[in-house]
């Protein structure tokens, strides 16, 4: 008997994604909504036999060393130890890059084990008090430090820490395992996301399971031991099954990360498939579940490299503790859904510490490499430099970043202007702050600090800057120049170069003294906002008059660019901000859309490329067509109004998601439950998608405009525009919803 369960509405891919994009979670509800989650959300059985058949097989699946006589040679014929090359044929769960980005996103994070992992050269029963309290208090820094530095800095932690004996065991905190005398028989510690419909922990809530053990390798050096895998395989099967079962599941994926450790080693297993494609064999249920992992799951696993050392801290920015630290993020994750800060965003700012770091250290890059900065450029000597200039020089230098309170000085071909920085908007490499102008103190401004044009490397970081900053500037000077002007486009207030404290050396006003800031370009705009990213990551999605607002402003923003021949490129929930609208009616906000650097000016230009809200077109051709800013938007207001935003970790897989929601017609669905209007804009969209057909704005602000003012006219609005719009007028579909236009679907 095959099991049968309805489909989730998005196929998820396999891997983690690291590239610092919005995901939701599944259910199409905020990720902190556990207690709201219907049982649609995940693979379901289709009939009560196949429920009993799977309730049966988590009662049956009890005996692990069943389990691993049926597995075990499977197991070692794929280890190192059972090849003939000495190679383990499971591949790893994560790249040496990946960890090395976390690394790097984790500096300066504090991370403190108070309860050290006791040392003994040999395994020993002494001590496995303290080996648990010490394995509780480290899954529960893990997951506080991360929780705190890349979700909510504040507030309680939704996750705990707990202790089964076995599959379906009640859970025991490590103490009260000692006091009821069970602490050996305990198998691991698992971290649970904490649930508001029981008190109890429970198996669905396992978010990730620490499989411990007092030697994990069991004499083989080169990692793992089969037995201990085929134990970890055993209890990721249970917790797969439990979810499965659960009326409750809120987890975001069909894998599960397994830590494996001992007092002094560890690693990660992950495991995960279709349970859709288990055949139930009441006869021999083990062996269906052995035949379903070889055929139809995926077991990924670590090399096993060193957790504590012999003082019984943990190694934290090594690559051992690292592999753990990365799956617990990704644990979190399927939970919790995206963080307010990704890694890749944390990780931008090495650039920054490393850059300051050589200026305390007193060094510079000529040209010719790495030289103290008290070494003149015209000399070879090293002149010595009085004493009370050099801290004075030393202070002015190492302060990269603006703090609150200072006075910043900009020149620009009208003058020097003045602004007093406020706060910092966006912490990474784009370094934005409010502000205000000391010449008009009343209105908050937005400065963007670039590059320095020495400092310029060939990396992602120093272009992001060039284009937030620089190509910006040319932008809006752009817009400026010809006349365009809206409340929903940004407007440039000053543009020029930072003027640093102290004699400044330079020849020429074109040119740059040695001081570490001069010449920095510096790019000031207004009004000031929260991104969209920030504000759905805390509120969560829209409600319909929101959305349906968002869209008018930003397709009011585009329509207007759209006047000079400029497109966006970079349509995403970061590059929207949502403003307070002083001078409108009840000081409603409105939303403008920033980030105008990557915009396309001609065809030479090339957009960004975003792997959740790109276009189509811009993902196959590294071009815009016409309506490629309008796709962007669909996928904007998708994510906005509660949408499964699926991680992506490749161009293929991106295209491949757009193609089933459209084909699906999942985005239209989604969009309907909000705005009858926003599923019409989505089906007319999809109409153009791809083909050279430009966006008639007018129309479709003019349908916008009455939905947000609350015109007395909306009856009139469907007989006027089915009158403007008819079918012969709307272009063949791209092919993506087979054929479907907002009249015909």
């Amino acid at each position: 008997m095959k099991l049968g369960f309805r489909q989730k509405d998005l196929d998820s891919t396999p891997g983690p994604s690291l590239d610092g994009s919005f995901r939701r979670s599944k259910s199409g509800v905020s990720p902190d909504r556990r207690s709201e989650v219907s049982t649609s959300s995940k693979y379901f059985p289709t009939s009560r036999r196949v429920f009993r058949g799977l309730k049966d097989y988590a009662r049956k699946l009890s005996d692990v060393d069943a389990f691993t006589q049926e597995i075990e040679d499977w197991v070692l014929e794929r280890t190192s130890s059972g090849t003939e090359e000495g190679k383990q044929l499971f591949r790893s769960p994560f790249l040496v890059d990946e960890l090395r980005k976390l690394d790097y996103a984790l500096e300066g994070i504090l991370f403190q084990q108070l309860f050290r992992m006791p040392y003994s050269l040999y395994p020993s029963d002494d001590l496995k008090e303290d080996e648990y309290l010490a394995l509780e208090d480290f899954l529960h820094t893990i997951v506080d430090g991360l929780w705190r530095t890349f979700w909510h800095r504040h507030g309680p932690l939704p996750f705990f820490v707990s202790c089964p004996r076995h599959p379906g065991s009640k859970f025991y905190t490590v103490e009260r395992a000692i006091m009821r005398g069970r602490l050996g028989g305990l198998c691991g510690a698992a971290l649970l996301s904490k649930n508001e419909n029981s008190m109890q922990a429970q198996w669905d809530q396992v978010m990730e399971f620490a499989l411990f053990k007092p030697d994990i390798s069991q004499g083989n050096e080169l990692g793992f031991s089969a037995a201990i895998i085929c134990e970890a395989l055993f209890y990721g099967f249970h917790i797969l099954l439990s979810r499965t079962l659960s009326k409750y599941n809120a987890v975001n994926g069909d894998s599960i990360y397994l830590l494996v450790l001992d007092s002094k080693f560890g690693g990660v297993v992950k495991f995960g498939g279709d349970l859709s494609k288990l055949e139930v064999n009441s006869s021999n249920p083990y062996n269906s579940v052995v035949e379903w992992i070889k055929v139809h799951a995926e077991v990924s696993v670590s090399p096993v490299d060193r957790i504590w050392n012999k003082l019984g801290n943990a190694n934290w920015g090594d690559l051992g503790t690292l592999q753990l630290l990365l799956a617990t993020f990704h644990s979190i994750v399927q939970v919790k859904g995206p963080p307010r800060k990704s890694i890749s965003t944390l990780a931008a700012d090495h650039s920054l510490r490393l850059q300051k770091r050589r200026i305390e250290c007193c060094l510079l890059d000529n040209g010719n490499g790495l030289v103290s900065m008290q070494q003149t450029s015209h000399s070879q000597e090293i002149v010595e430099l009085d004493h009370d200039e050099d801290l004075s020089f030393g202070r002015q230098a190492s302060r990269l970043k603006l703090k609150q309170g200072e006075i910043m000085l900009l020149e620009d071909q009208q003058g020097r202007k003045g602004f007093r920085i406020q706060e910092t908007l966006v912490e990474g490499n784009c370094m934005s702050y409010s502000a205000i102008s000391l010449e008009h103190p009343g209105e908050l401004l937005t400065v963007h600090v670039g590059a320095h044009p020495s400092r310029l490397e060939p990396s992602w970081e120093d272009m992001s800057l060039w284009y937030q900053v620089q190509r910006q500037t040319k932008v809006l000077n752009i817009l400026k120049q010809q006349g365009i002007s809206s409340k929903y486009l940004p407007e440039i207030v000053a543009s020029g170069r930072i003027l640093h404290s102290g004699h400044c050396k330079k020849q020429s006003p074109g040119d740059r003294c040695d001081h570490p800031w001069c010449g920095t370009p510096i790019l000031v705009t207004s009004p000031v906002g929260e991104p969209l990213s920030s504000i759905v990551a805390r509120d969560g999605p829209f409600s319909s008059e929101e959305a349906v607002r968002c869209c008018r402003d930003c397709l009011s923003a585009l329509r207007s660019a759209s006047k000079a021949n400029v497109m966006h490129g970079d349509l995403c929930p970061e590059n929207i901000a949502r403003v307070v609208d002083a001078h409108g009616a009840r000081n409603r906000s409105l939303f403008v859309l920033s980030s105008w650097g990557r915009a396309v000016l001609e065809d030479r230009d090339s957009p960004a490329i975003n792997l959740q809200f790109s276009s189509t077109h811009a993902l196959q051709q590294g071009k815009l067509c016409p309506a490629s800013d309008a796709e962007s938007l669909i996928y904007l207001l998708y994510f906005v109004c509660g949408g499964t935003m699926q991680q992506q970790d490749s161009i293929e897989s991106a295209l491949q998601w757009r193609e089933r929601c459209w084909a699906r017609r999942l985005i239209q669905q989604q969009l309907g439950e909000v705005s009858a209007l926003l599923k019409a804009f989505a089906d007319y969209v999809d109409s153009l998608c791809g083909t050279p057909y430009p966006v008639d704005y007018d129309i479709w602000l003019k349908r916008l405009n009455r939905a947000v003012d609350g015109s007395t006219d909306r009856g009139k609005l469907i007989e006027e525009v089915a009158a403007t719009m008819r079918l012969e007028d709307i272009p063949e579909s791209s092919g993506t919803s087979g054929g479907c236009t907002s009249f015909s679907c």
